[in-house]
C-alpha cells in the first residue's frame, strides 16, 4: 500500500468523520430544562441539559427568549396535578423565535416572532419542540417579555368573563386573589366593562395594588370576613358571580358570598383541591362550574379569537400587562419559593 494511497484513504476517513458530526449538530442540541424527579418542595427542581431533536412533519423549534410563570405550574411541581411521567417538565408558556421548521409547516418560517400556550407542560426551558399549529405571531411591538406573561392569564380572563359567565354591565362579581397576574389583568377588564369588581387579597400592599389596577372595592380576606363584607357591600344581596381560584380555603364561603341564581367559577387550587361536597350547598338555585382555558381554547378558532381580543385590548394600552417577578432560568426555584410562599405580585416570568 503507498504512502499516497494511505493518506487519501486517512482524508476519506476523516471527512466521513467530519460529515456525521455535522449530521449529529444538525439532528440534535444540547439544551437546558427545567426538570423534577419527584413531586414536592421547589427544590426538588433541576435544571439539566438534554437533547432537542429536529422537528418532525408539523412541528417547530421556538427558540425562547421569556418564559410565563403560572401558579397552575406549582400544582404539577407539588403533585396537585399530576405528571404524565418522572422525570417531569414545568411550564406552560413561552415567547421567542422560530428556529427551525418541519415538514408540512405553512403558518410559520424561521425568524417569526412567536408565543405559546399549551396543556403539556415543558416551557421551563432554552428551547422546545412544538406543534406548530398552536403558535401564535407576536407583532414587533409587543415584547417578548410581555408576551409570555400575558397569554395564559389574559386569555384566561377573556374566557372566564367572555364565555363562562357572559358578564354584563349591571353584574357585581368577587374576584380572589386580586393583587395576582391574572387578578390584576381582571380587574382592568372589568372596569373596562364597566363591571363592579370586589376583590380580595392578603394583605394592605396588595389591597392598594389591586385598587391602582381598577378594583372597586378590595378586601384583605387576612383581616376581615370576607362573606360579611360582600354581604354589606352589596346590601344583603351577594354577588353575581364568583371567581375563585383559591380553591379549599375558600370555597364554601365563596358560595355564601353569591346572590340568588348566582355563578360560583371555581377554576384553581392553591389552596389545596376542594373535597367533596354536598350538592345541596346550592340551595336549590345556585350554580357551579370549573372550566379550564384548554376547553376554551381547544380549536384553532377559539385560540385566535381569544389571542386576537387579548393583543388588541394590550396594544391599544387598555390592558397593562403587570410584570413585577422577572428572574433568570437558572433561578426557577427561587421564583416558585416566592409564588408559593405568596410573596409575589402581578406576573412572573422566567428569561433565558
Amino acid at each position: 500500500m503507498s504512502k499516497q494511497f494511505r493518506i487519501h484513504r486517512l482524508l476519506y476517513y476523516l471527512s466521513v468523520i467530519k460529515f456525521l458530526e455535522n449530521l449529529v449538530k444538525k439532528e440534535t442540541t444540547l439544551e437546558l430544562r427545567a426538570e423534577i424527579d419527584k413531586t414536592g418542595s421547589p427544590d426538588n427542581i433541576k435544571l439539566r441539559p438534554f437533547t432537542l431533536e429536529s422537528p418532525g412533519p408539523g412541528e417547530v423549534v421556538v427558540r425562547h427568549k421569556a418564559i410565563g410563570v403560572n401558579y397552575t405550574d406549582v400544582y404539577y411541581r407539588n403533585g396537585i396535578y399530576p405528571q404524565a411521567s418522572l422525570p417531569g417538565k414545568l411550564g406552560h408558556e413561552a415567547a421567542g423565535f422560530v428556529e427551525a421548521v418541519g415538514k408540512g409547516v405553512t403558518n410559520v418560517r424561521e425568524g417569526d416572532r412567536v408565543g405559546y400556550v399549551i396543556a403539556s407542560p415543558g416551557s421551563y426551558s432554552t428551547a422546545r419542540l412544538i406543534p406548530a399549529e398552536i403558535l401564535l405571531k407576536l407583532p414587533t411591538e409587543l415584547e417578548f417579555e410581555t408576551a409570555a406573561a400575558m397569554l395564559l392569564k389574559g386569555m384566561t380572563v377573556s374566557y372566564l368573563f367572555k364565555r363562562v359567565a357572559n358578564l354584563q354591565p349591571f353584574h357585581q362579581i368577587l374576584f380572589h386573589a386580586a393583587a395576582g397576574g391574572t387578578g390584576l389583568i381582571a380587574m382592568q377588564w372589568a372596569r373596562m366593562m364597566d363591571i363592579k369588581i370586589i376583590g380580595t387579597v392578603s394583605s394592605e400592599e396588595k389591597k392598594e395594588l389591586a385598587k391602582n389596577y381598577g378594583g372597586s372595592t378590595v378586601i384583605n380576606y387576612a383581616r376581615d370576613n370576607f362573606v360579611e363584607e360582600i354581604r354589606n357591600i352589596t346590601k344583603g344581596e351577594g354577588v353575581d358571580v364568583v371567581f375563585d381560584s383559591i380553591g379549599a380555603s375558600t370555597f364554601y364561603q365563596s358560595i355564601q358570598s353569591l346572590k340568588k341564581y348566582g355563578l360560583m367559577v371555581s377554576y384553581g387550587n392553591a389552596s389545596g383541591k376542594v373535597s367533596a361536597f354536598d350538592l345541596g350547598l346550592l340551595s336549590g338555585h345556585l350554580f357551579i362550574t370549573r372550566p379550564t382555558l384548554w376547553s376554551y381554547i381547544a380549536t384553532r378558532k377559539e385560540l385566535e379569537v381569544t389571542y386576537g381580543e387579548l393583543l388588541q385590548l394590550v396594544l391599544l394600552n387598555k390592558i397593562r400587562i403587570p410584570i413585577y417577578q422577572k428572574k433568570s432560568l437558572q433561578d426557577v426555584i427561587t421564583l416558585h419559593k416566592l409564588l408559593e410562599e405568596r410573596r409575589t405580585i402581578g406576573c412572573s416570568i422566567l428569561t433565558v
